[in-house]
């Protein structure tokens, strides 16, 4: 499938290395436009011969951030991958939102497997995601909703329904509050990453849990968990101790 891109990015060297970087590794991308700045950009998307599939966008312009940009912009009907410099608060943005992103210098690779995950022009629902990402950004501590790139679609879930994460192959099921079910590619290492802060914990290498959806705790028969789904939940023994002292501190705190 041939992709139309767009590069916004104001290091020249940058562009340039980009460029030949898809030309390479991406012979489906084909780069119909760049620009260098918020007021370029919005030139850009302007003409009625630009409609991309994929925009590749620093974060950092020199006139200003690019959801400048993105904010003036009617619709998105197109993907977006990040090319930022290392920022883990960037990232971390990018992965509640599941966007795209590729850390300079670009690893080739990592460049092929993004690309590999652009969605279809209006399917991706670029806006939503876009939106939680700012929302992150801007407001990280009262931080509620994220999104979940699932095999079906994207899911757009308030984190405080999420009762448990478990694994299977290279594939992730996210249990919700009411008995929904979500699957996704990512792994189950990667959701406990995100939302340890958020009271999850990973007792098992299948399972990341909620704590808040704990109903019991079974000492006896190896340990397991109980929720309030009744789902009983394995703690493995290596986990255990670590757990306990878990379970300490929220008792403390409550």
């Amino acid at each position: 499938m041939l992709l139309n891109a767009v590069i916004i990015e104001d290091e020249r060297n940058g562009l340039i290395n980009l460029k030949h970087l898809l030309a390479e590794h991406c012979d489906e991308v084909e780069v119909i436009g760049d620009a260098d700045g918020v007021e370029s950009g919005l030139k850009l998307f302007s003409r009625e011969d630009i409609k991309p599939d994929v925009a590749f966008l620093d974060i950092n312009l020199q006139d200003g951030k690019v959801f400048q940009l993105l904010n003036q912009l009617t619709s998105i009907e197109f993907d977006v991958i990040f090319v930022t410099a290392y920022d883990q608060f960037a990232m971390k943005a990018c992965e509640y939102s599941s966007i795209g992103y590729i850390l300079k210098p670009i690893d080739p690779d990592k460049l092929v497997e993004a690309v590999s995950r652009v969605r279809p022009r209006r399917q991706g629902r670029t806006e939503e995601r876009l939106q939680v990402m700012q929302q992150y950004t801007s407001h990280p501590n009262s931080f509620e909703k994220m999104s979940i790139a699932a095999l079906d679609g994207i899911h757009f879930v308030k984190i405080r329904d999420i009762v448990r994460f478990e694994a299977e192959d290279n594939y992730t099921h996210i249990f919700l509050h009411g008995g929904g079910r979500i699957t996704a590619s990512k792994t189950i290492k990667a959701y406990e990453d995100m939302l340890t802060p958020f009271n999850f914990y990973r007792v098992h290498k299948r399972h990341v849990i909620n704590m808040n959806y704990m109903k019991k705790f079974v000492k006896g028969d190896g340990g397991y968990l109980i929720m309030d789904d009744d789902v009983r939940i394995e703690v493995s023994r290596r986990r255990r101790p670590a757990f306990m002292t878990q379970l300490r501190v929220l008792q403390d705190v409550l």
